[in-house]
């Protein structure tokens, strides 16, 4: 399976010539969505969501189709009958030959007086890659590939830490970067990779990996 970054926290998966798209939002391409045959959607919020890429995607191609929480569901369902699919923690379903499992429900804490939105993180191909959106979510299952939530306004690099650590991927690639600077990025790899206790590497939007 190939993965591909793109900016901040879309990522793209490809296997077996099928292509798998998890957030392609506001703050990723503007192409981000395009040739999917299945979008995944954490959660509501523009870095993740983006409307219009989501409808230009579904609209260039028939077969395409989302998997996402209700919040977001709703805001695409009507115009794409049977092709926006709601799914939530402990729902499972197999999409272009990606399995995928559903873990999680809440957003971090930003702060106590904003409320918390539904977040869902999804694990790919029998824990070849947990992509948990904007929450630090731990799910029942080994996991490979952790993509990163690196820099957020909920989180602080010792929590990013203890996640690695928690969760003991073999490796984990930084997600959620757009708010991080090239200056800063060096002490990220350093603090992250001496003590999270996995393989902590980055990818720059465009580039990939095999995983």
């Amino acid at each position: 399976m190939r993965l591909t970054k793109k900016s901040h926290s879309c990522v793209r998966l490809e296997k077996d010539g099928r292509t798998l798209v998890v957030d392609p939002g506001g703050f990723s391409e503007e192409d981000a969505a395009l040739g999917a045959d299945v979008i995944l959607v954490t959660h509501e919020h523009p870095d993740h969501f983006d409307e219009g890429r989501l409808r230009a995607a579904l609209e260039a191609d028939p077969a395409a189709a989302v998997w996402t929480l209700k919040s977001v569901a709703e805001q695409l369902s009507a115009a794409f009958p049977g092709r926006v699919h709601t799914v939530g923690h402990g729902d499972a379903f197999t999409a272009a030959g990606f399995d995928v499992q559903v873990h999680g429900e809440l957003h971090a804490v930003i702060h106590p007086d904003i409320p918390r939105v539904t977040n869902v993180g999804y694990l790919v191909d029998d824990g070849a890659l947990f992509h948990p959106g904007d929450a630090l979510t731990v799910p029942d299952h080994p996991v490979r590939t952790l993509m990163l939530p690196v820099m957020a306004p909920w989180n602080k690099i010792s929590e990013v830490i203890d996640y690695v650590r928690e969760v003991r991927p073999e490796r984990a690639y930084d997600i959620h970067d757009a708010l991080l600077t090239d200056l800063a990025r060096p002490i990220y790899d350093r603090q992250i990779g001496a003590l999270g206790g996995a393989e902590h590497l980055r990818l720059a939007p465009g580039t990939t990996a095999e995983l």
